[in-house]
């Protein structure tokens, strides 16, 4: 499967998501491609590798055409490899403004090496440009990570709204896998009253885990670690553990139901 984290707003613990649902992945005997999209290299440098070693990344790969397979490396975690980021995506709208094929250009890129990989994740930066459009062409399934705030209910509508008019216009395929509801602080009364309206509009499309706030979570980056080496034995680590499993189960769900259609149609 290959999965893009996308959502247009900053801080949602969009990257942190990444990593850390990668890991457990990758601990359910999972090959896990982690993709860096973001011109900050967050996920990058958030699993220990330095800014000085960023390169070769995704940058070479959909601007100068580097195979794809010159830009992998591995992580400390078994199964769990990373295709880091670079600042020149920063530029990425403008230098493939002219491109015939600027919308597919993740698409072609990976193309050679998905039969390596049981799941690919794209970590997408927090917008709604070149980068997450590609991103859609070329998945099968978006992730959208959600904080329970003020206003959260008509930004995720919105949202679901572009990416749903961005799928037609482009013909993108790829489905929505569910909305992960992030930096849940249970403490606040309207924190539960906002996730009870999510859940009451979306019903299923909602992840059952929620990520609550949680110390250790903010620290792990820090260390350029996931959560799961950082604190195995805390709330985040159990969290991101239950979400891998949803993520597993939809997934499977999702892949009967496509082979079912296809025996219909054909």
């Amino acid at each position: 499967m290959i999965i893009a984290c996308i959502q247009s707003k900053g801080g949602v613990a969009k990257t942190t998501s990444c990593i850390n649902l990668g890991h457990a992945l990758a601990m359910n005997k999972q090959r896990v491609l982690l993709i860096d999209l973001d011109s900050q290299g967050s996920a990058s440098l958030s699993l220990g590798i330095k800014r000085e070693d960023i390169s070769p990344s995704i940058a070479d790969v959909l601007i100068d055409d580097i195979p794809i397979e010159e830009t992998i490396r591995d992580t400390k975690i078994q199964n769990l490899h990373i295709v880091t980021g670079s600042m020149a995506l920063a530029n990425f709208d403008i230098s493939l403004a002219n491109h015939d094929r600027r919308t597919e250009r993740i698409k072609d890129g990976i193309k050679s090496i998905i039969p390596k990989f049981d799941t690919i994740i794209f970590d997408c930066p927090p917008s709604m440009g070149l980068l997450p459009v590609n991103a859609l062409i070329a998945c099968d399934h978006y992730l959208i990570p959600v904080i329970p705030h003020y206003l959260a209910l008509e930004g995720l509508v919105n949202l679901l709204d572009s990416i749903e008019r961005l799928k037609a216009g482009i013909g993108a395929t790829g489905e929505l896998l569910g909305i992960l509801l992030t930096l849940v602080d249970s403490r606040a009364k309207v924190t539960g009253e906002i996730c009870d309206l999510i859940r009451k509009q979306f019903h299923q499309d909602v992840f059952k885990t929620e990520i609550k706030t949680n110390i250790k979570l903010a620290e792990a980056p820090s260390h350029g670690k996931t959560i799961f080496q950082h604190d195995w034995n805390c709330s985040g680590a159990e969290a991101y553990q239950s979400l891998a499993k949803e993520v597993i189960q939809r997934t499977k769900g999702k892949v009967k139901h496509e082979q079912k259609t296809r025996k219909k149609r054909g």
